[in-house]
């Protein structure tokens, strides 16, 4: 409801789809979205079961099993939003991976007092998978939305990155690689799809307070609390960070990257 009570909002009427929405960032712009109007919000999520409880708490939800890294899987969903609803307007893109295994090797360094050894006993398997849902992933989703979108000429995309894309954590070089390629992706995008009335943005959380974090080891989650600066974010400050650049009110926002992570450094 806005602030008149008329029950209308920033997406009034409009037709969504929010990748990640199974949890975190993804769940909370799902909710967001709701509650300004909009008609439908598909939550898709590689975790069927998640985004389907997540819907039940969006008047307007509908949930779909979907894994990013699965082009026809991502076309198969898109073409199913347009087909059920005649178009796309907003398409918020939060799904994306960490890797487990290098963050423990990360902590057992740190308890250690001993230089992270990660690039090295990196296997193909590890980095794949990370840049293929991180990276593949944002090419996916963004090239089904244009093709839904482009038609009309009008739409918004908004993609989640990480302050790792400006400040490179030492020994995570496939996340900080995929989410680096993942924004350069995403503005690349935005100065072509501008031309057709639709616009891409991206918003680079620092530490957020989601399940994946949630399972950081206790030593990483002390390395990044740090007093000078704000604690983690909830998932609905950076939900709302990205529901701004999804409305009307970021027009004149193309390609535009916005760094929320608390103070800890500046881009």
């Amino acid at each position: 409801m806005d602030a008149e009570g008329t029950g209308r909002g920033r997406f009034e009427g409009r037709i969504a789809l929010v990748t990640g929405a199974g949890s975190g960032i993804g769940a909370a712009v799902a909710r967001g979205l709701d509650a300004e109007g909009a008609k439908a919000v598909v939550l898709a999520d590689i975790d069927g079961p998640a985004a389907a409880s997540v819907a039940k708490e969006v008047t307007s939800g509908h949930a779909v099993a979907l894994d990013v890294a699965d082009a026809g899987q991502v076309d198969a969903a898109v073409d199913e939003v347009v087909r059920a609803h005649g178009r796309l307007d907003v398409v918020v893109h939060a799904a994306g991976v960490d890797d487990p295994v290098a963050k423990r090797w990360l902590a057992e360094a740190l308890v250690a007092d001993r230089p992270p050894e990660v690039t090295a006993r990196l296997g193909d398997g590890a980095w794949q998978r990370v840049l293929r849902i991180n990276l593949d992933g944002t090419f996916h989703v963004l090239r089904a939305a244009l093709r839904a979108m482009m038609p009309n000429r009008s739409g918004s995309v908004v993609t989640v990155s990480s302050s790792a894309a400006f400040d490179a954590l030492v020994g995570y070089p496939h996340y900080a690689a995929s989410k680096a390629g993942a924004q350069a992706l995403s503005q690349s995008v935005a100065k072509e799809a501008i031309a057709f009335g639709v616009r891409v943005n991206t918003v680079a959380p620092g530490p957020t307070e989601t399940a994946m974090t949630a399972k950081n080891p206790e030593v990483m989650r002390k390395g990044f609390t740090d007093p000078r600066v704000r604690p983690f974010a909830t998932p609905e400050e950076i939900a709302a960070i990205a529901l701004f650049l999804a409305s009307d009110e970021a027009a004149n926002l193309v390609g535009a990257v916005l760094l929320a992570n608390g103070g800890r450094f500046t881009a």
